[in-house]
Formats: structure tokens, C-alpha cells, sequence
């Protein structure tokens, strides 16, 4: 597959990056630049397979929340993508975790023809750095997905496209 930093202009894709800097003071531009390159990826798999409920990593979640910030881009994005990945919160609950969720979400984006940047697809108590972001997504039947909230905590099965 592209690289998919070419889903986005340069401006855009730098714009991305300084709003993780500035989410998380003492970010470095590498790890910022990261962190968005692999919240891009993610995009592109919830995209390509709509009907996998995959959840990112925490710190990838960062990267995906600053992406979404940027309101045209992302558009954008998703356009060129085919569909709109929508994003559908969850307040963190231990309870819900699934160890194996990142696991099944960075074999789908190698499977959507990326390498995966595995230092920053680790459980909450394994993130490379600390990160803003505070929530979580539950990818198992009845929770909530990227593209269609399920019957999780915060939506109450409700529908969405």
C-alpha cells in the first residue's frame, strides 16, 4: 500500500502533528509524527474491513483524535478511503478490556497492506509515552466499533453509519 502520510497534504499532515505536540506537552515531532502515521493506518483498515470491530491503541487513539480535530482533512481522508470512519468514545473501564484487541487490530492493518509500528500498538500499561487521549473502544460483540456503535455503555445500542 501508499504511504499513507500521501493521504494528506504536507500542511495538513504537519497540522496533525503540531496538535498532538500541543495535546501533550514535551511530545518530540518524531514520536508526534508517529503517532499520527499509525492513527492513519488505522483509519485506512477500519475503512477497509467496516464490519471487523478493531480498536486502536491509546496512544494511536491520540493520533486518531488529533487527526479528527482537523475537521477538512479528515474528511478528506475518508473520502479517499471510500467511507467515513467514524469515531465512537468510550470512558475507560478495565472491565472491558480485551488483551487481545490491539493484537487483532495490527494483524487487520498488515492485512490492509501496512507495517505496523508495534511500539506504539501496546496496552495502557505498556504505552511508549504517555498521551492525553482518554478513551477507550471495545471491539467485541455488543461494544462499540469505529464505524457502527454497538450496545456499549455510552451509546445504549444506538445506531450510526
Amino acid at each position: 500500500m501508499h504511504d499513507v502520510r500521501a493521504l494528506l497534504t504536507p500542511a495538513a499532515f504537519g497540522g496533525v502533528v503540531a496538535t498532538v505536540i500541543d495535546n501533550n506537552p514535551g511530545m518530540d515531532e518524531a514520536t508526534a509524527t508517529r503517532i499520527v502515521a499509525e492513527a492513519l493506518k488505522f483509519v485506512d483498515a477500519a475503512a477497509t474491513f467496516p464490519t471487523v470491530k478493531i480498536t486502536p491503541s491509546r496512544v494511536v487513539d491520540e493520533g486518531w483524535h488529533a487527526l479528527i480535530l482537523h475537521t477538512a482533512p479528515y474528511a478528506t481522508v475518508c473520502e479517499r478511503l471510500g467511507r467515513f470512519v467514524h469515531h465512537y468514545p468510550e470512558r475507560p473501564d478495565p472491565g472491558r478490556h480485551d488483551p487481545h484487541a490491539l493484537t487483532r487490530t495490527a494483524a487487520l492493518i498488515e492485512q490492509a497492506g501496512h507495517s505496523v509500528d508495534g511500539e506504539l500498538w501496546t496496552g495502557p500499561a505498556k504505552a511508549l509515552v504517555p498521551v492525553a487521549a482518554n478513551c477507550s473502544h471495545t471491539p467485541k460483540p455488543g461494544g462499540c466499533g469505529p464505524i457502527n456503535p454497538g450496545g456499549c455503555g455510552s451509546h445504549g445500542g444506538g445506531q450510526g453509519s
